[in-house]
């Protein structure tokens, strides 16, 4: 299977297919902390979309951002992100009152307040960046407040992690101009694969300005590797599908080739993308190479001696430390 949209569905759905020992590719960006044996996960670790957001914004080229705004939806992926993401910009050396951290229930649509709050959080003579895992309808909502009480992505920059090219498609891009968004992939990007991919997509849906996104590529990757690995061992079996599906490479659309790692999680390529007036993406900065895959993050105490290992150690779980499996066993 191909799907499931939220961490929360993901974990709903895991038992089903531990119990039928079946596969499942999840393609959308998550919060780490996980490596199991009937999941591939094609979608971003924090470590390929939400830590090289905030080093970019941490840089020149990103603003030499110093004070720090976490908002997000209440919900498993934004609160575990930001978790992750506080250890960083404390070990970077960034102080507690220099994080300001805020969720709200999905669909929140009134944020007259606390965008006056990060408006006056952002005054303290020090650059400011909203860092932002606000899922789904209530972004409109957010960036029109934001517009309304007058801070531009010049003043304090935001950049999202769920705001993609479906979520631009059909709304007024006018408050949003500016602000950024980190990705795997952008339809904008000009490649062969993409080129095509798109124009295949567009005409699937008899729709020409239908668009593409992130998730979407990460399907494509997710699909390509498994059929690669279904005819190397010339059978659909589950076991025989999961052990020869680490090592598999295939291209990506961007340009490069993502591999599957013993973990689980696959190698990507990171870009952050200037929203522009047609709801597309410039691409102001991208790594130097493909960023593999942590299943668990080196940032937190309970996580940072874990990896995940399927091949050698036949675990998802296993502590370097210690040399034992935490009992996400095979």
């Amino acid at each position: 299977m191909f799907g499931c949209w939220t961490s929360v569905s993901r974990k709903s759905v895991l038992p089903v297919f531990k119990e039928l020992n079946n596969i499942l590719f999840y393609p959308v960006q998550y919060e780490g902390e996980e490596s199991e044996r009937n999941v591939f996960y094609t979608g971003a670790a924090p470590n390929q979309q939400a830590i090289p957001a905030v080093d970019y914004l941490m840089s020149k080229d990103g603003g030499s951002v110093k004070r720090w705004v976490l908002a997000g939806t209440d919900y498993v992926y934004p609160r575990t992100t930001n978790k992750i993401l506080e250890a960083y910009l404390k070990s970077k050396g960034v102080k507690q009152e220099d994080i300001m951290i805020n969720y709200t229930p999905f669909g929140h649509s009134d944020w007259q307040t606390i965008v006056s709050d990060i408006k006056k959080f952002g005054s303290a003579g020090k650059k400011t960046a909203v860092v932002s895992t606000i899922n789904g309808d209530a972004n409109v909502p957010f960036y029109k407040e934001l517009g309304n009480q007058g801070i531009k992505a010049t003043d304090i920059p935001v950049v999202a992690f769920s705001v993609g090219e479906e979520e631009l498609a059909g709304i007024d891009t006018k408050p949003l101009l500016g602000h950024l968004a980190a990705w795997n992939y952008f339809e904008s990007i000009k490649t062969p694969a993409n080129t095509k991919f798109i124009k295949d997509w567009q005409a699937f849906t008899k729709n020409p300005k239908r668009t593409t996104n992130d998730p979407m590529e990460a399907t494509v990757i997710g699909f390509n590797m498994w059929v690669k690995a279904v005819e190397k061992v010339k059978s659909t079996d589950a076991d025989k599908v999961i052990d020869a599906l680490p090592g598999i490479e295939t291209p990506n659309l961007t340009g490069g080739t993502s591999k599957m790692l013993p973990n689980h999680h696959i190698t990507k390529p990171v870009f952050i993308g200037e929203i522009k007036p047609d709801g597309q993406f410039d691409v102001v900065w991208k790594t130097k190479g493909l960023v593999a895959g942590d299943a668990w993050s080196k940032e937190l105490d309970g996580s940072k001696d874990l990896i995940g290992d399927w091949v050698g150690k036949k675990c998802g779980n296993f502590n370097t430390k210690t040399n034992k499996c935490g009992g996400q066993g095979s």
